[in-house]
């Protein structure tokens, strides 16, 4: 079975900023197809107000063209999410509400996020996985299946 992940906005900031780590072989993941990436419009429009920011293209060396080129190519291949429905506020930082309904209305299998902290009671009252990139790359690794 197919992973299906959704990705917080820290795990795709971490994955411009650097070239080496879980949070950049999580976006390759994404733009190979390798996994199930989900995102809603509202998360989609939220990677790209973050990402663009100026002191974001300062630390990537992009240009928001460029940005904007990845983040097309990630238009292209991800799941979209209709957010039938709003549980908010659940959350302390209201940003973070829509990640959260983009991961329970489309059905994830985790949730990636540096901030499992400010997601895990929410997740819990969904039943929905946490994991820092890290984890979630090693126990996905081969992306598709998990491991044994």
């Amino acid at each position: 079975m197919v992973a299906r992940l959704v990705l917080d906005t820290d795990v795709l900031v971490a994955g411009f900023r650097s070239d080496r780590g879980a949070s950049r072989q999580l976006l390759l993941g994404a733009l190979e197809c390798s996994f199930v990436m989900l995102a809603s419009v509202p998360l989609m429009l939220e990677y790209e107000a973050v990402l663009t920011r100026s002191e974001q293209l300062r630390h990537t060396g992009l240009t928001a063209g460029e940005t904007n080129a990845v983040l097309d190519a990630l238009a292209e291949v991800v799941e979209p999410v209709p957010l039938r429905f709003l549980w908010r506020p659940r959350l302390g930082d209201p940003a973070d509400e829509m990640v959260l309904e983009t991961a329970v209305n489309g059905r994830a299998d985790r949730l990636v996020t540096f901030n499992v902290k400010h997601f895990s009671e929410a997740a819990g009252e969904f039943g929905l996985r946490l994991s820092p990139p890290g984890e979630a790359w090693r126990e996905i690794g081969g992306f598709g299946h998990a491991k044994k």
